[in-house]
């Protein structure tokens, strides 16, 4: 058995913004699915502490009246989060994000914001959206949408927590039994260190790219968690 056939732990958080250095957490799911045993969602509301911006709203629907009368406080969620993360790695369970670094980064600026430590990266995390754009070069978006309907994975409601996490935990189940030489025989460890190196190498190859055609810009490839600013 692969690790793909045990328990998985879906993650996925939804957000203020799209820069996962300001963005603030107003929603966040950790679903356990896998190893023929029912599906366990946890899921909290949370109160930012600021207006959500109409545009994000939008997106995954949770308004500031809403996370006002039914969101926990930021401090409390948090270290909520951080224990549930916990508890699942201590169980040798891998925490499957679709581009976590997003998710993880976003969630080290509010736990430095609130409760003044950082994020403790302490099991194995699997992410399908570094496997898929290191192993299928196909041109396209790769959103969380474009990459379940690519591999046939189901996705009830694109940008809702649980949803988005489960989804990704399906993705990995699908790109362990695509890839298997690359991806669902090896072990976490070393599948840990491979999107390591993976992330770093698209965003190298990024940063050239952007030198060549004489673009001041650049992207951290850093994964799970990218560096704070100084």
């Amino acid at each position: 058995m692969g690790w793909s056939d045990g328990r998985m732990g879906g993650f996925d958080v939804e957000t203020t913004g799209e820069d996962p250095d300001q963005a603030r957490i107003v929603a966040a799911a950790l679903v356990l699915v896998g190893a023929d045993r029912p599906r366990h969602a946890f899921r909290l509301l949370i109160d930012p502490g600021i207006d959500i911006p109409a545009a994000s709203t939008a997106v995954h629907g949770i308004t500031t009246e809403q996370v006002r009368s039914e969101g926990r406080a930021p401090a409390d969620a948090l270290a909520e989060i951080m224990r549930l993360l916990h508890t699942t790695w201590e169980r040798d369970v891998p925490v499957v994000a679709f581009n976590g670094s997003y998710d993880f980064t976003v969630l080290d600026r509010e736990l430095g914001r609130h409760l003044d430590t950082e994020v403790s990266v302490t099991g194995p995390v699997v992410d399908p959206h570094i496997i898929d754009r290191a192993l299928d070069r196909r041109r396209g978006k790769r959103t969380l949408e474009e990459t379940c309907r690519h591999y046939r994975v189901k996705l009830d409601s694109a940008h809702d927590a649980t949803q988005d996490a489960l989804a990704a935990a399906r993705l990995a189940w699908r790109l362990a039994r695509r890839y298997p030489s690359q991806v669902g025989e090896l072990a976490l460890s070393e599948l840990y260190d491979k999107q390591v190196a993976w992330s770093q190498q698209w965003a190298d190859s990024l940063n050239q790219y952007w030198q060549s055609q004489g673009q001041d810009k650049t992207i951290d490839g850093t994964w799970p968690v990218r560096p704070r600013r100084a």
